[in-house]
């Protein structure tokens, strides 16, 4: 106890440069667990993007490629699934319920969903957390829209404003479908999802606004009112995907085999858990890199610390001598440079923590606004303590080599005059 008072002591005396290498280490502890609490949550979220859902049905093609344009909306189909086909795979015995997805179009930059109330009833984020309506409700009338939070919030959308779907999926259209403009209804609660991101109507609605277009374009000398839209059979001829929900875990495989040897047709039939872990190993390479910088942070922290206390050392020459005179034996200046060590880096580590909690609480709402990221005030993870143990043990490791140099001091070494 002799030993760490006089350390404290020590510390407290060159509280200048101690404070710098806290300082240091604090800062490089924060980096070091604020990156792998990030990498853990956007994980989690990214995990946590589609919940409940047993298969994801689609044209034929990679599972990554149905995987992003159905559940990230990133991308476009290669084909699209005849509406004959989705009523085959919906009236399987062991499905207990679809949801269709029709993609193609946009709004400002944002996605249009064109679905059925199905997907409010059925569609799963977080560990089966269920879709809420923050304002508003599901669509009821052919033209009503409801908008992602992260919509609603970018454009400043309320309840009852008039929007106009553009044709395509690029953040600046061409084209627009201004003759049937629909109303805002309904806004959905924030997931952290690319549901936030989505304009969602009807599925007949897309129908509706591309009565009078043909290949990609508007057909001339044909207008049909928005009125008139109504009265006329909006069946989907042909949707983007599928969401599907089976009776039991081993059905799963059944509908799957049956999707993926569908004759009249070629379709594909993907497990989102499966291609989400899939997905995320190719993005692998940047969570690596994220690691090795805030490793490469701590690395130059500790070296900070080790040259700090280097050169400290050498000026505490005759303090060592001194301490060796009235009776300090090697191994107690070896602990009491080792006791050193130990509180900058036990002091650096709580400084750090309670830093890194600091800017969590001031960035959370901006980093949930922009990136549907949300960042907890929670206690470390078992991860997050692993790494925090082997911040010590390094701490304690770079501590050693001074510590050993003042062990191998010499009385006479300190005492003697240098020129």
């Amino acid at each position: 106890m002799a030993i760490l008072r006089l350390a404290w002591k020590s510390l407290l005396n060159r509280r200048f440069n101690a404070g710098l290498i806290l300082l240091s280490i604090a800062l490089s502890v924060s980096l070091l667990v604020g990156v792998e609490r990030l990498r853990h949550e956007a994980q989690t979220s990214f995990a946590n993007t589609l919940s409940g859902t047993d298969l994801i049905v689609g044209a034929r093609g990679g599972s990554m490629q149905l995987l992003l344009y159905a559940v990230f909306r990133l991308g476009q189909a290669s084909h699209n699934i005849s509406w004959s086909s989705y009523q085959a795979i919906a009236a399987h015995p062991r499905v207990a319920w679809t949801v269709p997805l029709s993609l193609g179009d946009s709004h400002r930059g944002y996605p249009v969903l064109g679905t059925d109330l199905g997907y409010f009833e059925h569609y799963r984020f977080a560990r089966d957390r269920r879709l809420v309506f923050s304002q508003g409700g599901p669509f009821a009338d052919l033209y009503d829209a409801v908008l992602g939070a992260e919509v609603a919030a970018a454009l400043g959308y309320r309840l009852g404003d008039s929007i106009v779907v553009g044709h395509g999926t690029g953040k600046v259209s061409l084209t627009a479908h201004a003759d049937k403009p629909f109303r805002v209804v309904g806004i959905l609660e924030r997931t952290g999802t690319p549901v936030d991101r989505t304009v969602h109507v009807r599925l007949e609605a897309i129908e509706a606004i591309h009565l009078d277009w043909h290949a990609g374009a508007p057909v001339p000398g044909h207008s049909t009112s928005a009125e008139e839209a109504r009265h006329l059979d909006l069946t989907p001829r042909r949707i983007t995907a599928a969401l599907v929900g089976v009776t039991s875990r081993a059905a799963a495989f059944r509908v799957q085999r049956f999707v993926n040897t569908y004759t009249e047709e070629p379709l594909s039939a993907i497990l989102p858990g499966v291609a989400l872990s899939e997905l995320w190993g190719l993005v692998g390479v940047a969570e690596n890199a994220l690691r090795i910088i805030s490793a490469c942070v701590v690395l130059i922290g500790m070296l900070g610390m080790l040259t700090v206390l280097l050169t400290s050392l050498a000026e505490r020459r005759r303090e060592m001598a001194i301490l060796r005179s009235v009776g300090a034996r090697p191994w107690q200046l070896f602990a009491l440079i080792m006791g050193e060590a130990g509180f900058l880096t036990l002091l650096g580590l709580v400084l750090g923590l309670g830093l890194l909690y600091i800017v969590l609480g001031v960035a959370q709402p901006l980093i949930q606004a922009e990136y549907g990221l949300s960042l907890s005030g929670r206690l470390p993870s078992f991860a997050e303590w692993r790494l925090l143990g082997a911040v010590a043990v390094a701490g304690f490791a770079v501590g050693a080599i001074p510590a050993y140099r003042a062990y191998r001091l010499s009385l006479v070494d300190g005492l003697s005059m240098r020129t």
